[in-house]
């Protein structure tokens, strides 16, 4: 039977892995597509896949969202497209290099596209799903948001932004009928680890989930209006033990007074 049409979800990072199955599993949603990347051979061949198996209208935007003219002509979609009802942040950088051996200009473009990027094309988008009371944003950070030793800091820093950015949002835009949700994925079977020096074969399989298992859990948390979805934590009593005590320490992070350990002597 044929999903309801659910508007039109525009994908960034949508030639390959987490984006490429984002863009399947939402057009069999009910979703036309808007899928931006910049290997154009790459989305004719996924958008003709795609429309051919389910369908849905799919356009194509060959971009690099590094680039500020490129990211300023999605951002204009975003912008006057009100048919666009749901944003997936995917595209994203990372690396396992330690920051001393990382090229700070490198470090700096994954911060333009994992942070900058992100941001304008949230802010691109948000407006105009509150005017029409109704929209939804999926940001993919990562793991590395709150296990910063994990991999490089910058990049981990980079996706602690794109969490605290989603929960700020959150707070700001729940009422407003706008659905935040953060995804926080472990190591994942993706071109991620190959570009940046380390094959997926290099690392223990029990810690790797594949990009299709990783998409569809998501999704499941997205159903469930999760604010946060960590696909890989089996024990999700401990993330909600680590909210709460958040939550709990934020009423007591700002006083008139040193806490008594400063005290002088």
């Amino acid at each position: 039977m044929a999903q309801a049409h659910q508007g039109t979800a525009l994908i960034t990072g949508a030639s390959s892995g987490i984006g490429a199955i984002y863009a399947d599993r939402l057009a069999r949603r009910g979703y036309d597509l808007i899928l931006v990347a910049r290997n154009r051979d790459r989305l004719i061949s996924l958008a003709d896949r795609i429309t051919n198996e389910t369908r849905r209208s799919v356009e194509i935007v060959d971009a690099d969202l590094n680039d500020r003219a490129a990211l300023a002509g999605v951002e204009t979609k975003l912008k006057q497209d009100a048919s666009i009802t749901l944003l997936v942040n995917n595209a994203g950088v990372g690396t396992h290099t330690p920051l001393l051996d990382s090229d700070v200009d490198a470090m700096t473009r994954l911060i333009d596209l994992n942070v900058t990027a992100l941001t304008r094309l949230t802010y691109a988008a948000v407006p105009g799903f509150v005017a029409r009371g109704k929209g939804a944003v999926i940001n993919i950070s990562s793991i590395v948001a709150i296990s910063p030793e994990t991999l490089n800091g910058v990049y981990g820093g980079s996706k602690a932004f794109v969490l605290a950015f989603s929960q700020s949002l959150h707070h700001e835009l729940a009422d407003k009928g706008v659905q935040v949700q953060a995804v926080l994925p472990g190591a994942t079977a993706t071109d991620f680890w190959q570009t940046g020096g380390l094959p997926i074969e290099h690392l223990p399989k029990e810690i790797v989930m594949s990009a299709a298992d990783m998409v569809d859990a998501a999704l499941i948390g997205f159903d469930r209006r999760e604010l946060v979805t960590i696909p890989s934590l089996h024990a999700g009593e401990e993330w909600e033990a680590y909210e709460a005590a958040r939550r709990t320490m934020s009423t007591h992070l700002s006083s008139d007074v040193p806490a008594p350990r400063y005290a002088t002597a």
